[in-house]
């Protein structure tokens, strides 16, 4: 499908004969977030991405927005409480319908690495940095009425702890969209071949659109680059000897549908290091990650077989094993970790973040958490602060377009719509928010829009057509996997996406 697409013209336009203070290249949660508070701090921004946003790591995650318990047993007490401080933010003021406190149960089994009176003090030691209550033992009685299939032959005890779940994709989109509504000018789909330079100094790129080929000369006073496993091919830009910053570790997870709702997820201890989970996300089942040295290109990242069998074999730790069988699987997707350094046990790293410039300026990021997204935008920010001029700015954690408690927002959405199902209204209230009824708008004209896309999905028509007009999806691809839950679902056949395209043909430039 190849459709006009009047928004990317206008975007083009204005990358090409504007002169902007930052250009950002990269539009994951990284940065997407650097964008959003550059543009908010009054700059002048441009943002770029050669796929979409956030269509690598930024929609592969875990889903969650943690303090990192296991950072506590690598030493990272500050890491652990940045993160807390950060997920605070992001579920009271920033993001609220988008993250959501979730309890963990940590199980604990004959062939544990811990024994019990180390977990206690351990996760006391986490609650109190995150400053919550919860943060001790239960009991297995409990424990398995939160999640009805626990495991319990062999389980010696349990702990409780508490932290956040959210939609990656959505929140990367909803930092996309609070930079664009500050006025930042974003196009996904473009890559930058080239840098330009003047005097020894970056000056801007060349960027191509990858749907038609043309290509743009885009110019700015300083450029950002934030584009996770490919930071080094970027750098490379620049100074083409320059020596690799960081190694990829790749982190596969897999969806199943659940036949009982849990309450609480489950961090299963692998080791005295690594950890996975099973979390509850929107009525489906999310397990994984695994932890891997990658060394191929990011483009041509997959979850294989042998990667689904080793997440539910892991799962199977804790879960019963009926609930795991393969046929039972929706969908599996892998993602990219960024680890600076070039040595050493991948999971074994620190999850830190780098700050490295180029031999002509360009400020390059790497590594870091979804979850301490906006500390790290800040602090690119910080270090770019003299050349552009920025006297003050703002740490305080600002709303996100959309930023609503739930209850209100679904609220709003069964008074303008009450025809929509009790499901539905909750599932839009949480990836909208406040947005929801700019989503639904057009239904007012026509009560198809409300229809769902699939029977098993919560996600409706209104999604697909608000996707392309304010969302910058281009393709179907974009709407399934990263706007709406359907492909995570595993119901993206071809009947879903005819219709998803049938949306998107008549699209018009985004509000």
């Amino acid at each position: 499908m190849d459709v006009a697409l009047p928004w990317r013209d206008r975007a083009r336009e204005e990358l090409s004969s504007r002169s902007f203070d930052l250009l950002v290249v990269g539009g994951g949660i990284v940065g997407a977030g650097i964008a959003c508070e550059a543009a908010r701090a009054g700059l002048a921004v441009a943002l770029v991405d050669k796929r979409d946003f956030g269509s690598a790591t930024s929609s592969a995650s875990s889903k969650l927005v943690h303090g990192g318990l296991r950072y506590l047993r690598l030493g990272d007490v500050r890491l652990v409480r940045e993160a807390h401080r950060e997920r605070r933010a992001l579920m009271r003021a920033v993001a609220p319908h988008l993250v959501r406190r979730l309890p963990f149960l940590v199980p604990l089994y004959d062939d544990s690495p811990y024994r019990p009176v180390t977990l206690q003090s351990g996760l006391w030691l986490y609650s109190t940095l995150a400053r919550e209550r919860l943060g001790g033992l239960v009991s297995p009685e409990r424990a398995r009425r939160a999640v009805p299939e626990l495991r319990t032959d062999g389980l010696r005890g349990c702990g409780l702890y508490a932290d956040a779940v959210t939609h990656d994709a959505r929140l990367c989109l909803a930092n996309v969209r609070g930079a664009a509504d500050a006025g930042a000018t974003v196009l996904n789909y473009a890559e930058v071949v080239a840098l330009g330079s003047e005097r020894g100094r970056v000056t801007g790129a060349d960027v191509r659109d990858a749907r038609d080929g043309a290509e743009l000369r885009v110019r700015a006073r300083a450029v950002v680059n934030a584009t996770g496993p490919w930071v080094d091919a970027v750098r490379r830009l620049e100074d083409a000897r320059a020596r690799p910053s960081s190694r990829l570790s790749k982190g596969v997870h897999v969806v199943l549908p659940l036949e009982r709702p849990w309450s609480a997820a489950l961090t299963l201890l692998r080791d005295k290091v690594r950890v996975s989970f099973a979390v509850p996300w929107e009525g489906m089942l999310l397990l994984g990650t695994t932890d891997s040295l990658f060394e191929g290109d990011p483009s041509d990242l997959t979850a294989s077989e042998d990667d689904i069998a080793q997440v539910l074999a892991e799962a199977s730790q804790a879960v019963d094993p009926a609930l795991l069988v393969r046929e039972r699987v929706r969908s599996a997707f892998a993602g990219l970790r960024v680890l600076p350094g070039r040595e050493g046990d991948t999971a074994a790293a620190r999850r830190e973040t780098l700050f490295l410039r180029g031999p002509a300026g360009m400020l390059s990021v790497a590594g870091g958490k979804l979850t301490t997204y906006r500390r790290i935008a800040l602090d690119a920010l910080g270090a770019l602060r003299g050349e552009l001029g920025l006297r003050r700015l703002e740490a305080r954690p600002t709303p996100l377009p959309g930023a609503a408690e739930l209850g209100d927002a679904a609220t709003r959405i069964a008074r303008r719509f009450p025809e929509l199902e009790p499901p539905i209204r909750s599932h839009l209230a949480h990836l909208y928010g406040g947005l929801a009824e700019e989503v639904l708008a057009p239904a007012g004209q026509d009560a198809g829009l409300l229809r769902r896309l699939h029977p098993d999905a919560p996600d409706i028509a209104a999604q697909a057509l608000y996707a392309g007009r304010a969302e910058w999806a281009v393709s179907a691809e974009d709407v399934l996997r990263r706007r709406t839950t359907l492909a995570l679902r595993g119901v993206e056949g071809p009947d879903v996406v005819a219709r998803v395209e049938a949306l998107l043909r008549p699209v018009r430039s985004p509000a």
